[in-house]
This record gives C-alpha cells, sequence and structure tokens, in this order.
C-alpha cells in the first residue's frame, strides 16, 4: 500500500505541468520529473541502489513513452493478422476509442513503474 501512495504521490501530486508536458521530449526533464517522484520513496526505503533504479526506470520508461510502444507490441502479437492497423499514434485499431487507447496506456505506465518499483524495493 506504501508503494502505491508514493507511486500516486510522486506522479500526480508532485508532477508538475511543466514536467508532464515536457518530459517526453527533454531527457533533463524526464530526470528532474523522476528525481521528485522518488522523493515520497525515500519514506519507505532507504536503499540507495533502490532508489537509483526507481529514478533511473521512471526518468526511461516515460521519456522514450515505453508503455505506448509495450501495449503497439502486446496488440500486434495478439492479433496479428491485422497489424499495420496498430501502427498508429495510439497503438489501437480505428475500432477502439480514443478513450480506451489512452487510458490502456495509462494503464500500461503505471503497471509498469509499480512492477519496477515493487522489486527495486524488495529485492535491493
Amino acid at each position: 500500500m506504501e508503494q502505491l501512495l508514493a507511486h500516486l504521490v510522486g506522479d500526480y501530486i508532485l508532477q508538475t505541468s511543466h514536467m508532464a508536458e515536457n518530459k517526453i521530449r527533454s531527457m533533463p526533464i524526464a530526470v528532474l520529473h523522476a528525481l521528485v517522484y522518488t522523493l515520497p520513496f525515500t519514506l519507505i526505503t532507504s536503499s540507495l541502489p533502490a532508489l537509483a533504479v526507481i529514478a533511473g526506470t521512471h526518468a526511461v520508461i516515460d521519456r522514450y513513452r515505453l508503455a505506448h510502444y509495450l501495449v503497439i507490441t502486446k496488440n500486434i502479437i495478439g492479433d496479428p493478422i491485422h497489424w499495420r492497423e496498430y501502427l498508429t499514434y495510439t497503438g489501437f485499431s480505428d475500432k477502439t476509442p480514443i478513450w480506451m487507447s489512452v487510458w490502456l496506456v495509462i494503464i500500461t505506465d503505471n503497471t509498469m513503474h509499480l512492477l519496477v518499483n515493487y522489486f527495486a524495493i524488495k529485492y535491493l
């Protein structure tokens, strides 16, 4: 529960509009967001390797929109006959409502962060 709360505070409450809008365009802004994101995790662990993994992976996942590419890959594997349909900006076919594609990418992004955070805190 503490990890989920730290994630929510770091990714939603502490993230500024400037960070949210520019982290995919600028690695320095992605790193700044990742460092700010990691602050609540210092209340959970004092492990420097865990905190470094949390910050580093957060910057990379956000900067390079890895959740977006994971969704595209998942959809292509799940429907290989229509793979070209998933090479759109959203990663979904034209039949998928835009609201659903946006939320599935957001949920995938959050799941990726939560998984990394869990394993970093548990094993580092």
